[in-house]
């Protein structure tokens, strides 16, 4: 169990963080062969770094964007100021106070005053924003989904806008091929429904409550993520080693996880396209069946498809023990006709982290960013069938000579 030194160490510095680094969660830090370099590339201060064993968050330079958070496939980065469970609160209070639409600004907009602060949930950077609350929302019935931003060509954020744009991309995909209706749009104004009526009257009311705010958002992420490390494994110190946590489990793999944002995610998709599928029964009259339509597809940075290259394979089963979330395993299903093997394959918890085809000793695996939906939302995992392990030779069989022939060379 951790110590009250322990807990009361963790939320001072989770206080004065922007970002909490969770290393045993992080692609890098559980091989070193990873290819996973996505939060650095995404950081526009060199803040973070993440390579051979090694998960490194410099605070002092952080400059609180979140574009880290957003871009880390297993949430080894948490975001704090705000952190998740803040700013979808804060979404929902601006939902009703604007009758419906669901605002978001940066900070260097919001410094404007343009904007009623009580009809826009403010964030450092768009770069914060990521799919699974733009989805979430849009599965609670939000049809106008709006962000405001500043001028980026001047910002010291200005590096964060392309990813920024695949995450308003992705989540719109998302939410159209479940057939939602929600609307996102970026804009460097602020709708109607958000502006303020009397600046003046809002300039000191509005400044006392950001600063509130943002002590209680540290305060309170600092208190949800203790529980989170601690409350939530107890048997573990929260300062554990590195090298005691990553140790093979007894089903033969490192130690596996769910992102959370992902279960979020994937609930307000099938929430959509529950609903759509009732709004199209309940308003229109029977069709003749048509022909079978080709199930729908998505290419995105969320999800992934593993496919294996059977001639190249071992059956080592390498990229089992190092998927973080378990969307690869050993399958228990044996082959009918005896030969071979199965790992068993799951759409909705493949991150697109990469580590399975870089742990792969073989190089005969490849991970697609392109997916069938209706694979995503199955609950049966797709088998992928692996050829019979190569006989074991012997160890000294590399070693041996052949044995010198006792036939007498010819003359020449």
């Amino acid at each position: 169990m951790p110590t009250l030194a322990d807990v009361v160490e963790i939320a001072e510095v989770l206080g004065t963080k922007a970002v909490f680094p969770v290393k045993d969660r992080c692609i890098a830090v559980r091989n070193r062969h990873s290819s996973c370099h996505k939060c650095s590339e995404a950081c526009p201060a060199g803040a973070v770094y993440a390579e051979k064993n090694k998960l490194e968050f410099d605070a002092a330079a952080c400059m609180s964007c979140g574009a880290c958070t957003t871009a880390c496939p297993v949430e080894a980065l948490v975001p704090l100021l705000p952190d998740d469970e803040t700013l979808g609160r804060a979404a929902r209070i601006v939902v009703e106070e604007t009758g419906g639409v669901a605002v978001f600004a940066c900070a260097r907009i919001a410094s404007k005053g343009v904007g009623d602060p009580a009809k826009y949930a403010e964030v450092p950077c768009m770069a914060r924003i990521e799919e699974s609350l733009l989805v979430e929302l849009a599965s609670e019935g939000v049809r106008d989904i709006v962000l405001v931003d500043g001028v980026c060509k001047t910002c010291k954020y200005r590096s964060c806008v392309p990813r920024f744009d695949e995450v308003v991309r992705t989540a719109t995909k998302l939410i159209s091929v479940q057939g939602g209706l929600a609307r996102i749009s970026r804009t460097s104004e602020f709708p109607d429904c958000a502006l303020v009526d009397n600046k003046w009257e809002l300039l000191s009311e509005s400044r006392r409550g950001f600063f509130t705010s943002m002590g209680t958002r540290a305060a309170d992420a600092a208190t949800e993520t203790v529980k989170y490390l601690v409350g939530k494994n107890p048997e573990n110190q929260v300062q554990e080693k590195l090298r005691d946590f990553l140790q093979i489990t007894e089903s033969g793999s490192l130690p596996q996880f769910s992102p959370e944002r992902r279960g979020r995610l994937l609930d307000s998709m099938y929430a959509i396209g529950e609903a759509a599928a009732h709004e199209a029964t309940e308003t229109t009259e029977a069709i003749e069946p048509a022909e079978a339509i080709e199930p729908a597809r998505l290419e995105t940075r969320l999800f992934g498809s593993v496919e294996i290259d059977e001639e190249k394979c071992r059956a080592c089963t390498m990229c089992t023990v190092f998927c973080p979330t378990g969307a690869l395993t050993k399958s228990t299903i044996a082959p009918e006709d005896g030969v071979g093997s199965y790992l068993e394959f799951s759409a909705s918890d493949c991150v697109q982290c990469n580590l399975c085809a870089d742990a792969c000793l073989n190089k005969c695996l490849t991970v697609h960013p392109v997916v069938s939906v209706d694979e995503l939302f199955d609950f049966e995992p797709r088998l992928i069938h692996l050829p019979d392990k190569p006989k074991n030779k012997g160890i000294g069989a590399a070693f041996r000579t052949p044995k010198p022939s006792s036939r007498r060379p010819v003359k020449q």
